[in-house]
């Protein structure tokens, strides 16, 4: 399966399209979308018609605002659900609430969510323009293989960045292939865990198990920044004992 990145012009989210290889009678090929960040709907419907998609579902690797602004906007026009873990699912009703906005007078929660309220505006929009998917499908457990159209993917549970935080591994067929991660681990990096909802424990364990398990031939994009390897993470990230 082929991976196309749409960068969000508001926090630099890393949107992806996984295609599937599969052709349909018409040429077409299914994909599903990975967190739409703010100002990514317009990005996606390009990607879209230049390579003759159809969108089957959007996914979001966490419930975090700036993972899923546009979830809404790209579900409605192609008449897709949006997936995530069920453990993150409540986010999506109140996703500043649940960064802090409105409910910390100060700390990092509250200067990430006015941070990226400011960025938002720059971009020409407010919370009260978010809008939440009409339709929302979860999904539990430690793994679960997710089907949509032709396209298919494992996903991991591995909290500590949030509750729900997963990451969304694509096969490569002849390559390893490919692992979404999130806000989870970045290249040289791992994600924050001072925010509500976050667990320095629970992300010491995924680091530790879930991360640690991967094929070290995955490619990694990651949920803001470069694109890096499970390989040269395990061997040069600090977090993971580079």
């Amino acid at each position: 399966m082929d991976v196309h990145v749409v960068v969000a012009p508001v926090f630099g989210t890393n949107c992806c399209l996984v295609v599937a290889d599969v052709e349909q009678p018409d040429g077409r090929r299914d994909c599903v979308v990975v967190d739409a960040g703010a100002g990514t709907a317009e990005g996606v419907a390009r990607v879209v018609d230049e390579l003759g998609l159809v969108p089957r579902a959007v996914l979001a690797t966490h419930g975090h605002v700036d993972h899923t602004w546009d979830a809404a906007a790209v579900c409605d026009r192609y008449d897709v659900p949006l997936r995530l873990h069920a453990a993150d699912a409540y986010r999506i009703a109140d996703p500043f609430g649940t960064i802090g906005l409105g409910h910390y007078a100060g700390g990092p929660a509250a200067a990430l969510s006015e941070a990226l309220a400011q960025a938002l505006s720059d971009f020409g929009r407010t919370p009260r323009d978010y809008q939440a998917p009409i339709e929302i499908e979860t999904f539990d457990g430690d793994t679960a293989e997710l089907v949509a159209g032709d396209v298919r993917l494992r996903a991991l549970h591995a909290p500590g960045h949030t509750e729900g935080s997963t990451l969304y591994v694509v096969a490569g067929g002849a390559r390893a292939g490919v692992v979404l991660s999130g806000d989870v681990l970045f290249a040289g990096g791992v994600g924050r865990t001072d925010l509500p909802g976050a667990d320095v424990d629970a992300m010491l364990a995924t680091l530790r198990g879930v991360v640690s398990g991967l094929d070290p031939a995955l490619d990694v994009v990651p949920g803001h920044g470069p694109t890096t390897t499970v390989r040269h993470e395990l061997a040069t990230n600090p977090f993971l004992g580079g």
